[in-house]
């Protein structure tokens, strides 16, 4: 399929886009692009950061993939825009489920399961590898994310991988996007790497202008990182302009009495087995501070609990519940 030109252009369709999360994109004017695009766009995001340790404590490697699951469809029902994983545990047990013969943590293990959900389907056998961290992902619900779409379904962008075989056209590659044929994009990109391609509103294949790289949309639900520390250098260094912790010992507001200011990059941080506290306390940088003074809020999402402890899996549903109206009023200042 030919490119083509603006004179051939026909009604409906639109003009191309260009958003990479990837430092070496083939092409330096769709970097420039980019940095306009996002000054322009400034969509506020809601992120959660989870401490990895909540793996070590799990018995058997299949429990600790339902628990990553659980999780997931967690982030994904609340809308939630990137899950944080933070190492707060540097050594893992010896006795731990995960593969401690390649030093997997338990950071590293729900990252990879996380990264894993959040892939559609279709592209899953493409970029990831065999794996004995991989080795119940088959049991998981899947998570019927926005982007994970069907075979049958059209939308306006679809997630893909380029492919080795380039199209006989120079300057353009062939990109997977789940549908029963590849799909052209007008750029040079190596095989293998993920993609979102702007598939425009004609649901001819042949009559679809241009393909657009476009990695940072809302509708990608879960982006994966791993931070090395305790939240304390989030901010800085993801630029989190509110951030909020939960704990058992945080202040106890009611819902409807929260308020939440205007942001850009809402950060809400979860703690492990012994809490935010630790994490907090094992910080070098926060050394002799108390928890709270790391966030803009400190709160008990879940006062008056009956069970002596609430399981990080079970603080993240009540906690992005008992957030919802908050911060749907913050969105609408």
């Amino acid at each position: 399929m030919a490119k083509k030109n603006k004179k051939q252009a026909t009604e409906g369709e639109v003009e191309p886009e260009l958003n990479t999360n990837n430092d070496d994109s083939d092409d330096s004017h769709n970097k420039k692009k980019l940095k306009k695009k996002n000054k322009k766009m400034k969509i506020p995001t809601v992120s959660i950061a989870v401490p990895g340790s909540i793996i070590d404590n799990v018995p058997t490697l299949e429990l600790a993939t339902r628990l990553a699951g659980q999780i997931a469809r967690a982030a994904t029902i609340f809308r939630i825009n990137e899950v944080v994983v933070f190492d707060n545990k540097s050594n893992p047990d010896n006795d731990s489920v995960l593969d401690n013969s390649n030093d997997e943590s338990g950071a590293s293990f729900l990252m990879q399961i996380l990264q894993y959900l959040e892939t559609p389907q279709y592209l899953r056998k493409a970029l990831f590898p065999m794996h004995n961290s991989l080795r119940f992902v088959g049991l998981l619900p899947p998570l019927d994310a926005p982007h994970h779409l069907r075979k049958h379904e059209w939308g306006p962008y679809r997630e893909g991988v380029t492919v080795k075989e380039r199209h006989l056209n120079s300057g353009a590659t062939l990109v997977d996007v789940g549908l029963v044929k590849n799909v052209i994009v007008d750029q040079i990109f190596k095989p293998g790497r993920r993609v979102t391609v702007a598939m425009g509103t004609d649901r001819n294949l042949d009559s679809v202008p241009y393909f657009s790289d476009c990695a940072n949309l809302t509708v990608v639900l879960i982006v994966i990182m791993s931070y090395p520390s305790s939240c304390n250098a989030l901010p800085s260094h993801r630029g989190y302009d509110f951030i909020i912790g939960t704990s058992e010992h945080g202040q106890i507001i009611k819902s409807s009495d929260l308020e939440i200011p205007s942001f850009r990059h809402l950060l809400i941080a979860f703690g492990g087995l012994a809490g935010l506290e630790e994490s907090i306390e094992e910080d070098d940088n926060l050394k002799g501070k108390k928890a709270q003074d790391a966030f803009n809020l400190y709160l008990n999402t879940c006062p008056h609990q009956g069970s002596r402890t609430i399981r990080t899996e079970e603080a993240i549903l009540i906690s992005l519940q008992y957030f919802q109206e908050p911060i749907s009023r913050a969105l609408q200042c």
